[in-house]
């Protein structure tokens, strides 16, 4: 099990800046936003890629994917019955693969909820048909790179499409590509009615990376989430992949947030006698 964190916490800093305090604080990878390099990955020259990519490994780190896809540019939407928007967010979407690869990571985590909302008027059957569709064919792309689209459930509060992991599942069993699969979320579990641990390992071997929250919207340890069965889980499942720190409470410093995560979920590591490096 390996640890990472987002760097969207880290805004407004220039990135080797954040390269350099991740790998200080101890973390072995970072996930990033798009959006915070360019409203566009388009608009990302091909030597900004491999400079991203330079400036983290000389930091120590694995760039371990992408998040927040299609949070920027405006205009997207996985399901818009219009089919020119989703050719779109197709188009955009294999451009995020190819970013992906080249800055070296091989995770794409689909949040965005708004993208992916029921729209009004639009029936579910036909909302599902359309993301079978569009993963189906984004799939291919990652494939070409080695990159794992990976959808990620989200509560109600958040969007009306996707929330729950079993759901999750169903979509990414029937998108039936080997690059399209599903990730996790301690924070949206922790609202789904089946406790954590047994809704981990509903999940064995769909899902390839882990977000690590508390339901308060600020990192591990920081509110009542107790992580340690979440890791003896994530463990008795074979899950050896990235856990990556994903906050929306940016009130702490990054600094700060950082250390104190990493500290927490370690201790929860060692607690459960397993090794966060294995």
């Amino acid at each position: 099990m390996k640890f990472a964190i987002c760097n969207e916490l880290f805004q407004g800093w220039e990135f080797a800046r954040t390269v350099d305090c991740v790998a200080q604080v101890g973390y072995q990878g970072i996930e990033l936003a798009p959006f915070t390099f360019a409203d566009s990955v388009a608009d990302i020259t091909s030597a900004q890629r491999h400079g991203i990519r330079n400036t983290a490994e000389a930091a120590g780190l694995e760039i371990v994917g992408l998040h927040w896809l299609l949070t920027k540019p405006e205009g997207l939407h996985l399901m818009h019955p219009d089919k020119e928007v989703r050719a779109k967010t197709i188009a955009y979407l294999r451009q995020l693969v190819e970013f992906c690869a080249e800055v070296g990571g091989s995770v794409m985590t689909f949040g965005s909820p708004n993208q992916r909302r029921i729209l009004p008027g639009m029936t579910r059957e036909t909302a599902w048909s359309y993301a079978v569709e569009a993963l189906r064919s984004c799939g291919e792309a990652a494939s070409s790179y080695g990159v794992l689209i990976c959808m990620e459930a989200l509560p109600p509060a958040q969007t009306n499409f996707l929330n729950t992991n079993a759901e999750v599942r169903d979509l990414v069993r029937a998108v039936d590509h080997p690059n399209v699969r599903m990730m996790i979320d301690v924070k949206s579990m922790y609202v789904e009615e089946i406790p954590i641990p047994d809704n981990i390992r509903s999940c064995q071997g769909l899902f390839y990376h882990v977000h690590a929250n508390d339901a308060n919207q600020r990192w591990p340890g920081s509110g009542d989430v107790d992580f340690r069965p979440i890791f003896k889980a994530l463990q008795d499942v074979g899950y050896h992949g990235y856990v990556s720190v994903e906050v929306f409470d940016f009130a702490a410093p990054p600094e700060i947030i950082a250390v104190e995560a990493l500290n927490y979920m370690s201790q929860c590591l060692e607690d459960i006698g397993v090794s966060s490096d294995q």
